[in-house]
């Protein structure tokens, strides 16, 4: 009897489980799921969902024939959603559900979509079987490149070579983009028709090749018209005309903690360079400019203010470009680290006092190996190991004065700012075939592998620290410099399941 009465028990807890679990799921219902690709996209799909009351939920999709699950953010309590699925791939089928977030998740039945065979201007044969290709040396994550003709676009690109995220601008190419503290992208937009050049005025070779590069006029090279910051499902969160501003910003750009802009703009003095007694010589020069997302100047820091003319015995030759800022990056401590590779130096710069901190490079303030000095450097940073790290391009080397001996190179530092000595700890150059006498970078990798940019060959490579090429891509236009993507920058919209 016990016994009997036991089972009734259990039995009667289980059916009552049962009921409050069908009216707890019942409670809240989809009412509608469609789906739409922004801007007839190939590899990214919005899902919008309609409840018939607020409730939260995500989506788990997969592609066919891949073990592999995703899962979108919980969304918060809402009627109607809009989830988007991104570094999705083309001309695939994928399959998914729409899964309410509740004690029990309910969820839809598995639904497919397919996305549509990817747009044939956007597919370029980058990895090329001959050269190295193992998409393994890039790890879980993406290159980010700038191309800056017509349509100017940034394009995210897989070990594979294929574009797994992109986005275009009718009007303007895309100088340089740069990825956030708040995990968007910013980005320098420009014509390229408004390069301005000055040409050599001497057969001396070694000034023709200082002159031939050098920019001349308010514009320069490099230079861009509008600031743009994209948030990664492609919406323009603000967009500021910086040509209507008077303003130049050129070769590099960052976000900093504060949420603002900082960038490299042209700067000029007025200064008298005969000994005339009148200021009639117009010299050009480098500042760093700090703005918020709405176009307000908030301050400037230019290199005028800290530059000694008078005892400049280049001044003449170099009055149109004297610094040549092609990179604004920051220190852990959040002061400035600017490459002025005329100077061949990285400079530290203090933006609260406008001091220069120390320099490093050749003539500079840190005891260093000559093997390790750099020629016309881009992109110094710090990087995961706490050292400063640049590209070295090579130009300019007093040992060489053909370009055929020329080799560029990942260098990096470790800086002992008590005893002021930087001891260099990678040195990696890259094949002499790839040399670059101008622009460029190098990344330090996740992996320990180095992510390098040979702009003037169009080819990115991962190499290892003492140069050795695992990866190829060779880009169809000049790409600036090429930033690695880390898979966290994707956090707000994928987890791995």
């Amino acid at each position: 009897m016990k016994k009997v009465r036991f089972i009734v028990i259990l039995v009667s807890i289980a059916a009552i489980g049962y009921i409050s679990y069908y009216f707890y799921s019942s409670a809240v219902s989809i009412i509608n799921i469609a789906l739409s690709s922004p801007d007839n996209s190939a590899i990214k799909e919005d899902i919008q969902v309609t409840l018939n009351k607020s409730a939260k939920l995500y989506v788990e999709y997969w592609k066919e024939g891949s073990s592999q699950h995703f899962k979108t953010p919980v969304a918060s309590d809402r009627k109607e959603h809009t989830i988007h699925l991104l570094l999705l791939e083309a001309g695939s089928t994928y399959h998914y559900q729409v899964i309410l977030d509740r004690a029990f998740d309910v969820k839809s039945k598995v639904m497919t979509f397919q996305t549509r065979k990817q747009s044939p201007w956007m597919i370029h044969d980058w990895i090329k079987e001959h050269n190295p290709h193992d998409e393994k040396a890039l790890g879980n994550g993406l290159v980010m490149l700038c191309y800056r003709g017509y349509p100017g676009y940034i394009a995210m690109v897989d070990g594979k070579g294929a574009i797994r995220w992109y986005w275009q601008d009718s009007k303007l190419g895309v100088r340089v983009a740069s990825i956030t503290p708040r995990g968007t992208i910013l980005a320098l937009l420009a014509p390229a028709s408004k390069d301005e050049f000055n040409k050599p005025q001497t057969s001396s070779k070694v000034k023709r090749n200082a002159g031939y590069y050098l920019r001349s006029g308010k514009t320069g090279f490099v230079g861009g018209t509008e600031l743009v910051e994209i948030d990664l499902t492609g919406k323009v969160l603000w967009r500021i005309n910086l040509e209507k501003k008077g303003i130049i910003m050129h070769h590099d750009l960052r976000m900093d903690k504060a949420n603002h802009i900082v960038g490299v703009v042209r700067d000029f003095k007025l200064w008298d360079l005969n000994g005339k007694g009148l200021a009639q010589d117009t010299l050009w020069g480098d500042a760093v400019m700090v703005m918020d997302t709405e176009g307000k100047v908030l301050k400037k820091w230019s290199a005028w203010d800290v530059w000694d003319i008078a005892k400049d015995t280049r001044m003449d030759s170099l009055k149109h470009d004297r610094f040549h800022f092609n990179t604004i990056s920051f220190d852990t401590d959040s002061n400035y680290l600017i490459s002025s590779p005329i100077e061949n130096q990285v400079w530290k710069v203090n933006p609260k006092n406008g001091k220069i901190v120390w320099k490093l490079g050749k003539g500079g303030d840190f005891k260093m190996d000559e093997k390790s000095y750099f020629y016309f450097q881009h992109a110094p940073h710090i990087n995961q190991d706490g050292d400063l790290m640049l590209f070295d391009n090579g130009d300019f080397s007093p040992k060489d004065t053909a370009t055929v001996n020329k080799r560029s190179r990942a260098l990096s530092f470790t800086l002992d700012t008590v005893g002021m000595i930087a001891t260099a700890k990678i040195n990696a150059a890259i094949p002499k075939k790839q040399y670059t006498a101008r622009m460029g970078s190098a990344y330090l990798l996740p992996n320990e592998k180095i992510l390098q940019t040979s702009s003037k060959t169009g080819g990115v490579l991962i190499t290892d620290k003492d140069g050795k090429v695992f990866w190829e891509l060779n880009a169809y236009f000049i790409p600036y410099r090429a930033e690695y993507v880390p898979t966290t920058l994707w956090n707000k919209y994928i987890r791995a399941n």
